[in-house]
Formats: C-alpha cells, structure tokens, sequence
C-alpha cells in the first residue's frame, strides 16, 4: 500500500475513534433538563456588556426586561466606551417596564484585561449581594421562561455554572455553511458530556450564555482570575471546575443569538479573531492543528476520487467509509439547525475555510492585528 494508502487508513482510524470514543460530541441530546421549581427562588442579576450594539439591542434587551422570573431579579448593562449611543438607546429601552435596569460604564479597561471582561468585572460589582449572575451578550435574545429554567436547573443540579449555547443565526447561505459546522467543531474540541464530568478535565462554556453563582465566581478568583482571555467562556469555566465547582453545558431551546453574519468576510473574522488564542499563540499547536484538520477533513474526499481514478479501491473504500463517518456525525448539527442533511457532504469545504481561518488568524497576530475586536486589540498573554 502506498504513503497515501497508509494515511487514508490512519484517516479512517480517527473517523472511527472519533465517532465512539470522544464522548459522542457530535449528539445534540445535551440540553437543559426540565427541573422543578425551587422551593425559594434566589436573586439574580443579569449582567449584559455592550460596545456599539445598538444594531440588536432592540431584538435582545427587551428579551431580558420581559423574563418571567418569580424571584428578585434585575438588569445591568455595562456600555464598554460605544460610539452608536447603545447606553441611551438601551435606557430608552428600560423605560418600557419589565424588570429593573440599571446602565452604567465601567471606563476604559486597563492593562493586562480585555475591555469585555473589564465591563463584566463592573457589572459584577454592581450586583451587590445577588445569589446568581447571569453572564449573557448583547446579541442574545432569551425566551420568557428562560432565566426561570437555568436557575431551576442550577437549584436543582446543585450547579454552580450552568450554560447553554445560544443558537446561531442561520438565514443566508454563507450562514448555513457556516454556522453550525462552528457549533459542531467546538463540541468536537470540547465534547460536552465531557465538560459536564465533576472529575473530567475538559472544561468549557458559552460566553452568551452562562448563569454562575457568586459564591462560586468569588472561591475561583472572580473575574480578574481571566481577565486577559480572549476567550473568556471557555477560562471561567475552567476557573470554576478547578476551583471545585460543577458546571453544564448545553445546546440552548430558549436562547438564540440575533447578531447577523451575512457575509463570509464576517464569520471569517468571527472566526480567526480568536482562532489563534485557542491555540495558546503556539506554532506547534498550529501546525498541529493545520495537518489535524488536513488528515480529518480533507483526506477522506481526495482519498475516495484518488482511489477511484488510480484504481486503488482499498484507498477509496477507507475514504469512503471515512466520509461516511464525517457525515452520519454532522447530520444532527444540520437537523438542530433545521438544514438539510445533504448538506453534510460539504463539511470537507467548510472544514478547509476553517483551516484557512485559523492560518490567518496566526498571520493576523504576526502582523500586531490579533484578537482584535470593535476597535481593540489584545496581544498574547505574557508567559
């Protein structure tokens, strides 16, 4: 067998390794759990960071002003510096009833944090001496019944994190190309059964959607433990695992991102703003990743028409098969997100936009324009 025979078998190994043993990532059954009501409902604060979203603010701030909560609750948004008047706008917001909402600005972060988690370090401030924090973004829109069900999940689950994550807008073609292979690669990195593990290691979290107690944000360090992350879900959640605490992640029903992306230059930049910290700003980890994806993604349709036109059908069975694999575990993504199965063929192409994003969002950082986001950039964390 040839070096190409060889790797499309290795390829096909990963398939199989991959669909049974990696905690059954590709499953969208991980969902909040229908709780019974606690017998007292806790205080919560919800607090929202903004910068220049007066674009959605009207889809999700009134979501959030209109919860069914049968406990105390309020709102607080942070306006992180917005040139669009988000802090008016949502002022004008509040005033149409709903729960308590309170808007203030936090001031430009200083060294060493990021200026999202310099507005949710204020906004925490501004509970006061609330039992939960609800960490939610200002594209977030939340049904009526949803604040309820997390603080009843928690309550209940004896959680200390609990989030859900948001389900992304999928209305133009780059979107449904996109967006849920986004979900899919980040339950393949962070298998979900496996973060919800008390004694797993993998950690990890929504940022537009997490509900977490006080007491356990204050035993991991509070905010200032993460607040150079750029990827700042997945950091608290580790925060608070490794501080004792448990946490849950799932796919959301009652939360849904309003934030628009129809452009591919938009979900490009969503992507490789960040792609790059994931990865530790390490060359190694990025080669790494560059020949993962290669050898996962890209091996399995050139190894089924390379067989096929070289005549070598035990090449282009273990494409095949391997193929097969990749599609049966994206198709409950697609069917979460209501497209097409068929649609599954394509996750070859959209794995290779991927690798490309992640390319460039190394470039980016080379070039001193890294992790940049509505006017800011972050540099990599000093080691």
């Amino acid at each position: 067998m040839t070096v190409f025979g060889w790797i499309s078998v290795v390829s096909l190994a990963a398939w199989v390794w991959l669909t049974l043993c990696h905690g059954f990532f590709w499953r969208t059954d991980v969902r909040l759990p229908r709780r019974a009501a606690p017998e007292r409902w806790p205080s919560v604060v919800v607090v929202v960071p903004a910068r220049d979203e007066a674009e959605v603010l009207p889809l999700s701030l009134p979501s959030l002003l209109d919860q069914r909560y049968p406990g105390r609750a309020r709102v607080v948004l942070v306006d992180d510096g917005s040139a669009d008047g988000t802090g008016e706008l949502a002022r004008e917001l509040g005033a149409g009833g709903g729960l308590p909402l309170t808007v203030t600005t936090p001031g430009e972060p200083p060294a060493g944090w990021t200026g999202k988690l310099w507005a949710v370090r204020h906004g925490v401030a501004q509970a006061a001496d609330a039992e939960y924090l609800l960490l939610t973004d200002a594209d977030i829109a939340h049904r009526p019944d949803s604040l309820a069900e997390l603080v009843a999940a928690a309550e209940s689950g004896g959680l200390d994190l609990v989030s859900q994550m948001a389900r992304l807008r999928v209305r133009t073609g780059w979107e449904r190309l996109i967006v849920p292979a986004f979900v899919y690669f980040f339950a393949q990195l962070y298998p979900f059964r496996w973060s919800n593990r008390p004694a797993g290691r993998t950690a990890a979290a929504a940022g537009g959607c997490s509900l977490v107690r006080r007491t356990a944000l204050e035993r991991a360090g509070g905010v200032a433990v993460i607040r150079g992350a750029v990827i700042d879900d997945v950091s608290l959640a580790r925060a608070v695992k490794r501080s004792g605490g448990r946490i849950w992640l799932g796919l959301a029903d009652r939360v849904d991102s309003v934030r628009p992306y129809p452009e591919l230059a938009q979900l490009w930049r969503m992507v490789s703003r960040s792609a790059y910290a994931q990865l530790r700003h390490s060359v190694l980890l990025l080669t790494g990743t560059v020949l993962g994806l290669a050898l996962i993604y890209l091996v399995p349709p050139v190894a089924t028409v390379a067989g096929l036109v070289a005549g070598a059908p035990w090449v282009a069975l273990a494409g095949v098969c391997a193929w097969g694999l990749m599609v049966l575990t994206y198709v409950p993504m697609l069917r979460y997100y209501g497209q097409p199965p068929a649609a599954a063929l394509l996750l070859p192409y959209t794995a290779g936009l991927y690798l490309l994003m992640t390319v460039d969002s190394a470039v980016q950082h080379w070039r001193g324009r890294g992790a940049a986001w509505k006017g800011r950039t972050y540099p990599a964390p000093a080691e």
